[in-house]
């Protein structure tokens, strides 16, 4: 199960939606569910990690394929603090997260989600994070 961390009370209503879906995805990763990823990201967009020993770059498509066919029984990804910017149709949201392997950390970073509105939907259109495995930000409490 992946968790949003809000720190800051209730979120204004516009940013909601917004991450309303980025949790969707947290939960599709949660539950190997790529047909609930699919529903919130745009197949064309890029999943792009950046590490100290390398950069990933993968469509989204690829993305949410994946997570059917992954070997680990449990992801847990939470974001808090976040940002977010909203224009017309397009949105970003930017967040300190996490992210837990089996019950035990395995790194964190920045979450960069690029959003735009699909009809009365928002989707996923990219993803960039940094993993991080030392100097990490204090986390919630789960």
């Amino acid at each position: 199960m992946a968790v949003f961390c809000g720190a800051r009370g209730a979120e204004p209503s516009g940013e909601q939606p917004l991450l309303a879906t980025v949790q969707k995805l947290f939960d599709s990763m949660a539950a190997h569910d790529a047909d609930a990823a699919r529903a919130v990201l745009v197949p064309e967009g890029r999943v792009i990690g950046i590490s100290e020993s390398r950069t990933t770059n993968i469509s989204q498509e690829e993305f949410a394929a994946r997570l059917a066919t992954t070997k680990a029984s449990a992801y847990l990804e939470r974001i808090w603090n976040p940002r977010v910017l909203i224009r017309g149709s397009i949105a970003n949201v930017w967040a300190d997260y996490d992210f837990h392997l089996n019950q035990k950390f395995s790194h964190c970073g920045i979450d960069s989600f690029s959003l735009i509105k699909d009809g009365p939907a928002w989707k996923i259109a990219g993803i960039v994070y940094t993993v991080e495995t030392s100097g990490c930000k204090p986390q919630p409490v789960m």
